[in-house]
C-alpha cells in the first residue's frame, strides 16, 4: 500500500514539490483566487525585488494570456533612477498598464506637508488611498513578507481594510486549507499578499531559479554614500547629506529598495547571484531591519503606519 507523502523533503517522490515549486504553486493559486473574486484588483508594483517576483507569478497564473490587473506605483520623487527605469522598461516589454501616484502632487496642492528630516515614505499613504478610492480598486497586491517585520508576520494573506484604508488586526479571518475569504462591504477592499510565506533566501533562490534580471543597484557596485544613523545613505535632492556628513565612494549594494531618504545601502562584494545568496544565508539581520530608517523611527512604526492605510 502506497503511503502518503508527508514532507516536502521527500525527494525520493518524482510527484513531491520542492520548496520554491510549492511557494509558487501557492502564489500562482493566490493570483487566480483573486481574479475569480474580484472586480478591480490591482498589483503594487514599485520594481523592488519583491514586487518583481510577485509579477513574475502573475504573468505565469495567466500565461499566455495577458495579465488582468493595472500596476500601481505610489512614486515619492527620491525613488533611484536604476529601479524607475527598470520599472518603465518592464511595462513596456510585457505591455502592462501602469497608474503611478506621485508624492509631490499632494505637495503642490497642499494636501501633504514635507517632513523635516525629508524622508518621504511615511507620506505615501495618502496618495495610496487616494488611488484605491478613485480607480474602485477591491483587491490590492502587496510584496510584504513575514519575515520582514512584526507587523507583518501578524498579518494575513488576505488583510482586510476598512473604509478608511486602515487596518485591524482584531479583524483577520481564519485561513484553514488555503481558503481564502475575500468579503468586504462598500468602501473596504482587502490587500493580497502571496509572497507572505516566502523568506528573503527564498526570493533571491527563486530569482536565480527563474533567471529573473533586477535593478543592478540589487548587486554590489561602487557608489557615493555618506553615514547617517548607523546606515549608508545616497546623496540626493531629499536633503541629504548635512553639513557634518561626509560623502565616500563605497562598495555596495541594496537588500530592500525604496525612497533614496530611508532605505540604507550595505557594504558588499556580492556582485553575482550566487554570492547575494551566500551572502543573506550568513545574515542574522532582516533586510528592512538593517536598512531601512522608517521602520526605526519607534517599536510599533511598522504596525502605527499599517493602522493608517500604508502598504
Amino acid at each position: 500500500m502506497r503511503t502518503a507523502v508527508t514532507t516536502l523533503e521527500e525527494r525520493d517522490n518524482p510527484y513531491a514539490l520542492s520548496h520554491l515549486d510549492a511557494l509558487e504553486s501557492e502564489g500562482v493559486h493566490i493570483f487566480r483566487e483573486v481574479a475569480g473574486e474580484f472586480e478591480r484588483p490591482v498589483i503594487l508594483f514599485s520594481g523592488g525585488k519583491d514586487s518583481i517576483v510577485m509579477l513574475h507569478l502573475a504573468l505565469k497564473a495567466f500565461a499566455p494570456a495577458p495579465v488582468p490587473f493595472t500596476l500601481l506605483h505610489v512614486d515619492t520623487g527620491h525613488n533611484f533612477p536604476e529601479v524607475l527605469e527598470y520599472r518603465d522598461r518592464v511595462v513596456a516589454q510585457h505591455g502592462l498598464r501602469l497608474h503611478v501616484a506621485e508624492v509631490q502632487e499632494f505637495i503642490d496642492r497642499g494636501e501633504l506637508r514635507e517632513r523635516p528630516d525629508g524622508t518621504r515614505n511615511p507620506l505615501q499613504t495618502v496618495p495610496l488611498l487616494k488611488a484605491i478610492e478613485t480607480n474602485r480598486f477591491d483587491a490590492v497586491f502587496g510584496g510584504g513578507r513575514r519575515d520582514e517585520e512584526k507587523a507583518r508576520a501578524k498579518e494575513r494573506v488576505f488583510s482586510l481594510r476598512d473604509e478608511f484604508g486602515g487596518w485591524d488586526p482584531r479583524r483577520q479571518r481564519p485561513e484553514l486549507w488555503q481558503l481564502y475569504n475575500g468579503r468586504h462591504a462598500p468602501g473596504e477592499h482587502v490587500r493580497v499578499f502571496p509572497l507572505s510565506n516566502w523568506t528573503e533566501l527564498d526570493v533571491w533562490q527563486y530569482i536565480a531559479r527563474e533567471k529573473i534580471e533586477l535593478p543592478a543597484i540589487y548587486y554590489a557596485h561602487e557608489r557615493e554614500v555618506f553615514s547617517r544613523s548607523g546606515m549608508w545613505l545616497a546623496p540626493g535632492e531629499w536633503g541629504g547629506p548635512g553639513d557634518d556628513e561626509r560623502v565616500e565612494l563605497r562598495k555596495v549594494r541594496y537588500r530592500t529598495v525604496g525612497d533614496m531618504s530611508c532605505t540604507g545601502a550595505v557594504d558588499s562584494d556580492a556582485d553575482s547571484i550566487e554570492k547575494v545568496i551566500a551572502e543573506i544565508a550568513a545574515s542574522r539581520l532582516t533586510e528592512r531591519g538593517a536598512t531601512r530608517a522608517d521602520d526605526k523611527l519607534s517599536e510599533a512604526a511598522m504596525e502605527d503606519r499599517k493602522r493608517e492605510g500604508y502598504f
